[in-house]
């Protein structure tokens, strides 16, 4: 069988990677998520990954304070290109060339973000991964990956989350709750259902770019998303 997507983008959470933890990044969910990557990668998909800060650091958090919107933003950026760093040196470690993308400039740590060397190096099968978002304040990671997903010609994007697709209410706190298999980008903007930023959704929209919601701590989930298996929630 062959994979149903050439180009994939991967919207990680931060949350994603800090595992059972209350703060911070878990190396052992980073290996993890390195050996999922692996197995897609093996198949021959391209991958780009955008990657969140909220296990850090996050702009309109309790941990802002009272703190200007723009200046924690900033701060949050800072926070996505510290995982991006982990989660390169993850994929680095199981021998899969990695590249960091900044939109902000930090040399030292990552390339500055430019489209068309970002898709030489998917053309090259390397993993690229898009760190401190779209680089402006106010506008969230999901923006970002909407974003970069129309840049790279993503055909997909796959949210990574704790949950197994989107459900009618928040399955944590209500277990009458239940899951929608497929869902139109309208529905989820009527019912402010929180798969992603209205800005995110709304981007996707107007480009028809499919968004699978899928439950990112099940172990093989990503190839499963690949191979066209149907899990999660299709946002289209």
């Amino acid at each position: 069988m062959q994979p149903v997507y050439k180009r994939i983008l991967l919207k990680l959470s931060g949350e994603a990677l800090m595992g059972a933890q209350n703060y911070g990044i878990d190396t052992k969910v980073a290996e993890d998520v390195a050996a999922e990557l692996k197995t897609v990668h093996g198949l021959g998909v391209e991958i780009a990954i955008v990657v969140g800060g909220g296990n850090i650091f996050r702009g309109v958090s309790e941990s802002a304070g009272n703190m200007n919107r723009a200046a924690a933003d900033y701060i949050g950026m800072l926070a996505t290109i510290m995982n991006a760093v982990v989660l390169q040196d993850a994929c680095e470690k199981l021998e899969i060339q990695t590249r960091v993308m900044s939109a902000v400039d930090i040399p030292q740590l990552a390339e500055p973000f430019i489209r068309r060397r970002a898709l030489r190096h998917l053309e090259k099968q390397r993993i690229v991964i898009f760190a401190a978002g779209t680089g402006n304040p106010y506008f969230t990671t999901d923006t970002a990956a909407a974003l970069r997903a129309m840049e790279i010609k993503a055909e997909v994007i796959l949210k990574g989350t704790k949950v197994n697709g989107v459900y009618t209410a928040d399955p944590m706190l209500d277990p009458t709750a239940t899951k929608y298999p497929t869902i139109s980008y309208l529905q989820v903007l009527e019912r402010q259902l929180k798969v992603m930023d209205a800005t995110a959704i709304s981007l996707c929209m107007d480009n028809k770019l499919p968004i699978v919601v899928f439950n990112l701590r099940e172990p093989g989930n990503v190839r499963r998303v690949v191979m066209g298996e149907a899990i999660g929630t299709t946002v289209s």
